[in-house]
C-alpha cells in the first residue's frame, strides 16, 4: 500500500520557505484545490470564488501547454510577474503546485524556491 501524502504538510513547508510567500496550493488536473493556505493579511485575489476560478484556469493552461511538449519539451515551471504579486506554477506527475509571493523578490531567490519546492513535491 502506498504511503499517504500529507498535502497540508507540503503546503505548510512551501509557505515556510520564505517570509515573502503569500499563498500555496496543490491543484488537481481539473483545477480543483486539493489543499491551500493563504497567509493572513496577504490576500492576492478578492474572494475564495475568484481563487477557485483562477486555479481552474491554471489547470486549463497546463493542458494547453502539453500540446507543445513533443516539439519543445515539458514545461519545467511557469513564472508570471504582476505589479502586485509574483505567481509560479510547477507541474508534478499528478498535480499542479501554485504559489504566489511578494513581487520584489529577486529572480535568483525565486529560482532557489522553485528548486526547493520541486524537491518537496517530488512524490505528487
Amino acid at each position: 500500500m502506498a504511503k499517504k501524502i500529507d498535502l497540508l504538510d507540503i503546503v505548510q513547508k512551501i509557505l515556510a520557505l520564505d517570509s515573502k510567500m503569500r499563498f500555496a496550493a496543490v491543484i488537481d488536473p481539473k483545477g480543483n484545490i486539493r489543499e491551500a493556505i493563504m497567509k493572513a493579511g496577504k490576500t492576492s485575489l478578492d474572494s475564495q470564488k475568484e481563487e477557485e476560478h483562477f486555479c481552474k484556469q491554471v489547470a486549463q493552461r497546463r493542458s494547453m501547454r502539453k500540446e507543445f511538449d513533443r516539439s519543445l519539451g515539458k514545461v519545467r515551471y511557469v513564472h508570471v510577474e504582476r505589479e502586485k504579486v509574483s505567481q509560479m506554477v510547477i507541474y508534478t506527475k499528478r498535480n499542479i503546485i501554485y504559489f504566489a509571493m511578494e513581487p520584489e523578490m529577486s529572480i535568483n531567490a525565486k529560482i532557489r524556491l522553485i528548486s526547493k519546492i520541486k524537491k518537496i513535491t517530488i512524490d505528487l
